[in-house]
């Protein structure tokens, strides 16, 4: 009789815990936090998109790549940052790391390289009259204070994200923008690579925003000839060269697709054509990348 009611109490005890087992919670699953790049084989010059997913909404994210620093934002179900690889970076493996921060949890890391394919670029050898080459000093001074003055401009980095959606051509037409990474030989002598596309355009041809931004800068320079730069937000810049007509002001918000000159011949051109250029985070990268990014607003 006792070892009977023995083994009533243990069926007893155990039916009490299988109840408050299945009325209990069940425990939330680990979050994973994943990286969606874009392209997902980035090469020399690329501007590189870099999505964070699997993250709280309050959460932060730290990280590099290729030995940058990443500026991100909230982006859709995570935070993304636009990364840039300089026309002159070498092609390989190359290091990145994120770092999240949550509150009320230990930080998240994850490391790993990202290899970058090699590009050939084409060799330009150009003749121009000796006085756009071989400056006098006076020049040669102002190209120098205009250089550092451009150099300046594209390392500040503005702590909001101006920009939204696509990108889209600054000019109208199909034919792609064309030069970008292309060693230059002028009067024989080798110069820097061009870190820009070129646009193939009768002068007077309108020239846009290629995204919402505000102009940083409108001047007048001995080699870009007459220049918009706007600024979108946390590091990224456009460049708008040899313009015929500027129709923005400094300081002035612009949308996307917005007139914000004309093209033409001024500066050191051989012809009327837009210079169309882009810096991310100082990294002089090819713009036709920016253009075919797939992004949401």
């Amino acid at each position: 009789m006792t070892g009977r009611r023995a083994l009533l109490r243990a069926r007893l005890v155990l039916a009490v815990l299988a109840v408050a087992l299945s009325a209990a919670p069940a425990a939330p699953a680990r979050e994973h936090l994943r990286i969606r790049w874009q392209p997902e084989r980035p090469r020399v010059g690329d501007v590189l998109w870099v999505h964070v997913q699997g993250i709280s909404p309050g959460a932060t994210v730290e990280g590099a790549v290729a030995g940058r620093p990443l500026v991100f934002f909230p982006y859709a179900d995570g935070q993304a940052a636009v990364a840039g690889l300089d026309v002159e970076v070498k092609a390989g493996r190359h290091p990145w790391s994120f770092a999240v921060l949550e509150p009320g949890r230990e930080p998240r890391t994850l490391r790993g390289r990202v290899t970058v394919g090699a590009r050939q670029f084409k060799v330009q050898r150009l003749t121009l009259p000796p006085a756009m080459v071989d400056l006098d000093p006076e020049t040669e001074r102002r190209a120098v204070s205009e250089s550092e003055r451009l150099r300046t401009l594209y390392r500040t980095i503005t702590p909001e994200r101006l920009w939204r959606g696509r990108f889209v051509r600054p000019v109208a037409g199909r034919e792609p923008g064309t030069g970008f990474g292309s060693r230059r030989v002028i009067n024989g002598k080798p110069r820097a690579p061009h870190t820009g596309i070129d646009y193939a355009a009768p002068a007077g041809t309108p020239v846009v925003a290629v995204n919402a931004g505000r102009v940083a800068l409108v001047g007048d320079f001995f080699f870009p000839g007459r220049l918009v730069a706007l600024d979108h937000g946390l590091g990224l810049y456009s460049f708008y060269f040899h313009l015929e007509s500027v129709s923005v002001t400094e300081g002035e918000p612009v949308e996307r697709g917005q007139p914000i000159g004309t093209v033409g011949a001024t500066g050191r051109a051989t012809g009327p054509h837009l210079h169309f250029g882009v810096y991310v985070g100082g990294a002089r990268v090819d713009p036709a990348t920016l253009l075919r990014l797939d992004l949401r607003d």
